[in-house]
């Protein structure tokens, strides 16, 4: 499911509410179990590293499609969660009758922390899908930016790593 399409059916409706995702399960994670879980199918040799590191193996490889997958139902059930919360905090927001202002602007904050990260949760999760379906096909642990390996240490630390650090610090700096 592409970023787009996801974010459509998680916005906010007309009247204000949150909606809930009709989603139990990400479309990568799906994916990756009706495929046999993907990780068989990427060879190992494949994956770049950078002068000096040990290839990709094979137990490696399934390990980090392993964590991908767990990050991605983390991720998913976080956000489910924090929709819960948000509408709730609609709801309560309608029965304020009596609150005082700081009452009011207490729910105010609760509400956009709570929209934040559920935001933030979509972002991540957005980057695993991504970066699983990356591992699945082509183009994982290589830079966007130079094009040269990532690293495989920076890889296993952050599987969602699309820049190598050169790249990353450049970025950054902008």
């Amino acid at each position: 499911m592409t970023t787009t399409a996801r974010h459509k059916t998680s916005t906010n409706t007309g009247t204000g509410r949150a909606a809930a995702t009709s989603r139990t399960r990400p479309a990568a994670a799906t994916t990756a179990t009706r495929a046999g879980g993907g990780a068989e199918s990427v060879d190992p040799a494949e994956l770049p590293v950078r002068p000096g590191e040990e290839p990709w193996t094979s137990e490696e490889v399934a390990e980090l499609h392993a964590e991908l997958i767990g990050e991605l139902e983390r991720l998913q059930a976080e956000i489910d969660a924090s929709e819960a919360a948000i509408t709730g905090l609609m709801r309560d927001s309608n029965d304020g009758a009596g609150d005082d202002q700081v009452d009011a602007g207490t729910k105010n904050i609760s509400r956009e922390s709570e929209l934040a990260l559920a935001n933030n949760a979509r972002d991540s999760l957005a980057q695993t899908e991504r970066a699983l379906l990356r591992l699945e096909g082509v183009g994982f642990g290589v830079c966007e930016s130079c094009g040269q390996a990532i690293g495989k240490a920076r890889v296993q630390a952050f599987p969602r790593a699309t820049l190598c650090v050169q790249c990353k610090a450049k970025q950054e700096r902008r």
